[in-house]
């Protein structure tokens, strides 16, 4: 049964040692999120660590980062052309941030640095028509907050791509690629205190150039439903 076998956590660097110190690391935000019930398996591509087979794991999710897709590091594109085989053979993939570029990109889609700048903080993102039919999105509202932090962007979706979800500042926040490849811009593994540290942090100051610290820090709350479709992704694949 696929729900004896564990959820792989492909993660994509550590975060920075100011961040790490104060929040813990991306395995802890995501098992936080998912709950204890939930088996996380961790492997670490950009410390060499090899790439599971399919059939060893029941889904994916692929995690944000502070490294960039287009620097195309050998960990990040080897991780690319696995996500292309695991979608390709309906393995059940989530991206997240650096995992939503990745599988865009992987994927015949293009990822460059956003031509308006970062997106950061606690923002809101609508759905679309096409997002009413989506068993990972169709019962939530037309517009609920998220949790963003990130330079690049996909601008223009992968062949056949389905957009399901857009901020003002992003026309690609949540894309489809096929019935169990799905990815988010946003960080629905993010707790407040994770998006107030990344705001302040000094490792972030290029990202944060130009933003109102204070306002971003006033506006953090929580992202319930942001947090539902990671949760929601686990449970369907069980």
């Amino acid at each position: 049964m696929t729900d004896q076998l564990p959820l792989l956590l492909v993660q994509m660097g550590h975060p920075p040692a100011d961040i790490r110190a104060a929040v813990g690391e991306q395995p802890q935000w995501f098992r936080a999120a998912l709950g204890d019930a939930c088996p996380v398996r961790v492997v670490c591509p950009f410390e060499g660590e090899p790439l599971p087979a399919a059939g060893t794991f029941r889904a994916a999710v692929i995690t944000g980062s502070w490294a960039m897709v287009t620097d195309h590091e050998e960990w990040s594109d080897r991780t690319a052309e696995w996500t292309r085989e695991m979608v390709q053979a309906g393995v059940p993939v989530l991206g997240v941030c650096y995992g939503h570029q990745l599988m865009a990109w992987a994927l015949g889609g293009e990822v460059a640095y956003h031509p308006q700048g970062s997106e950061v903080g606690q923002l809101a993102v609508s759905l679309n028509a096409a997002a009413r039919r989506d068993p990972l999105l169709q019962d939530l509202p037309d517009s609920f907050d998220v949790f963003l932090s990130h330079e690049q962007s996909v601008i223009t979706p992968s062949p056949g791509a389905v957009v399901l979800g857009v901020s003002g500042h992003d026309a690609h926040q949540i894309i489809r690629y096929s019935p169990t490849a799905l990815s988010v811009q946003f960080h629905p593994e993010f707790t407040a205190p994770v998006m107030n540290k990344i705001i302040t942090s000094r490792s972030e100051r290029v990202a944060m150039k130009g933003k109102d610290r204070d306002a971003l820090l006033a506006n953090v709350s929580d992202t319930p439903f942001s947090r539902a479709i990671l949760q929601r992704f686990e449970q369907l694949t069980r």
